[in-house]
């Protein structure tokens, strides 16, 4: 189980939406901290390596580093031990040019993904987790929208057969604005992580609010679903994030 509180179960697939005034990263490092540093030691994870791959279109190394850093976790020394991988999604591909004649491809780019699951196995004593961050960056830069489609797929059935979770970040231009990219992410996630900036504003105490959403291969009764109605409110600070039910702001979960 990893991003608390949710505590999503592993090899699922899950999609993670944001805006500009409400942006996800705190969620997707919280996710690799905790992938990182749950331990080994409890029966049911005895013996388990816990991998993960950074796919990222966003953020630099250094940026995962000194975030990491805050929770004792080094990502260097997670590199060099094999239990992580950066791709540095920009250094591998070409973005579409105006009046070029030639091709562009996110083939580049899905194989190094690709081979990064497969070299961990899909033995039950590994656990890998591979983070996209963030897919909608392909669609501003010039990558047409099929092009984007069957990356995803591909990416999702190799996760799917090497028994590994995905978490796929997708950025709304504007709040509920949804675009054609968000639908056929919906189509594949297990589950569907929204992060909202507050209707009524900003808050000093408040940072913005999170709703969990079933997607169409959610297993029923699997985990409490949270709608937007009682989405769970979220403070973000130095050292991380804290989240709280509505109305009480002093508490911790």
């Amino acid at each position: 189980m990893f991003l608390p509180p949710f505590n999503f179960p592993e090899n699922i697939i899950l999609l993670i939406t944001d805006t500009l005034p409400s942006p996800a990263s705190f969620l997707l490092h919280r996710a690799l901290t905790a992938h990182l540093k749950s331990s080994p030691t409890q029966t049911s994870n005895a013996g388990v390596h816990k991998k993960a791959t950074i796919v990222s279109v966003s953020e630099d190394l250094t940026k995962w580093k000194a975030i990491a850093s805050r929770s004792n976790i080094n990502l260097e020394q997670q590199i060099d031990s094999g239990s992580l991988t950066f791709i540095d999604a920009l250094s591998l591909i070409q973005p579409p040019v105006a009046g070029s004649i030639a091709e562009p491809s996110l083939r580049p780019l899905i194989d190094p993904i690709i081979n990064s699951i497969s070299t961990s196995g899909s033995g039950k004593n590994t656990e890998h987790v591979v983070i996209l961050d963030d897919i909608t960056t392909l669609e501003w830069i010039g990558f047409p929208l099929l092009d984007i489609s069957r990356f995803v797929r591909a990416l999702v059935a190799s996760c799917r057969r090497a028994n590994t979770t995905l978490i796929i970040r997708h950025h709304f231009t504007l709040a509920d604005e949804i675009d054609d990219l968000f639908r056929q992410l919906l189509q594949l996630c297990t589950y569907h992580l929204e992060v909202r900036s507050l209707a009524s504003g900003r808050s000093g105490a408040v940072s913005g609010e999170v709703a969990l959403h079933a997607g169409p291969s959610t297993p029923l009764g699997q985990l409490k679903l949270t709608p937007r109605s009682s989405a769970l409110q979220y403070r973000l600070s130095d050292t991380g994030s804290i989240f709280f039910e509505r109305g009480t702001g002093a508490a911790v979960l």
